[in-house]
Parts: structure tokens; C-alpha cells; sequence
């Protein structure tokens, strides 16, 4: 394989699992609900793409920082809201 199809590779494959995290992340910026979320997946996850995207700039490779960028974006988001559900919302 030549330089250019590797890295045609790379930008399918990052997005395609970046795609794939959106209904997800759709669904629960939508509703707010995490109870179905596991707090320390979502914390383990987020601070795996935070490693993959300080490996990405480091390498400086465009694929890994922009698909990391964006997973990051929105697993922080998920993760706020499990937070914010999990210590600080009302138990009705």
C-alpha cells in the first residue's frame, strides 16, 4: 500500500468509529438520561481519547487529532451529564 491509501485508511476507519459514537452521544444530549451509562466506563473511555489525541498531536497526525477531537468533544459531554445525574441531580 502506498502512503496516500494509509492514510485514506485512516481517515475511513476514524471516521467510521467517530460516526459510530454519535447516536449515542445524540441520544443522550437529547434526553439526559444516563442511567443506563456506566460511570466508570465513561470515565475510563474519555481519558483513553484524551490519550489518543495527545498521541495524535504529538505524532502530529491530522487522522488521530481530528477523530479524537471530535470523539473527545462528545464523550465529554456524555460523561458531564452521567456526573451531573449521578452527584448532583434530585432523587425524585
Amino acid at each position: 500500500m502506498s502512503d496516500y491509501e494509509i492514510e485514506i485508511l485512516g481517515y475511513v476507519a476514524a471516521t467510521l468509529t467517530t460516526v459510530s459514537f454519535l447516536p449515542q452521544a445524540i441520544l443522550t444530549i437529547r434526553t439526559r438520561d444516563t442511567d443506563g451509562l456506566s460511570l466508570s466506563m465513561y470515565s475510563t473511555f474519555t481519558l483513553g481519547v484524551l490519550g489518543w489525541l495527545i498521541y495524535g498531536i504529538l505524532l502530529k497526525n491530522n487522522v488521530i487529532v481530528i477523530a479524537n477531537s471530535v470523539t473527545l468533544f462528545l464523550a465529554t459531554l456524555i460523561l458531564s451529564f452521567k456526573i451531573y445525574n449521578t452527584f448532583c441531580k434530585k432523587k425524585i
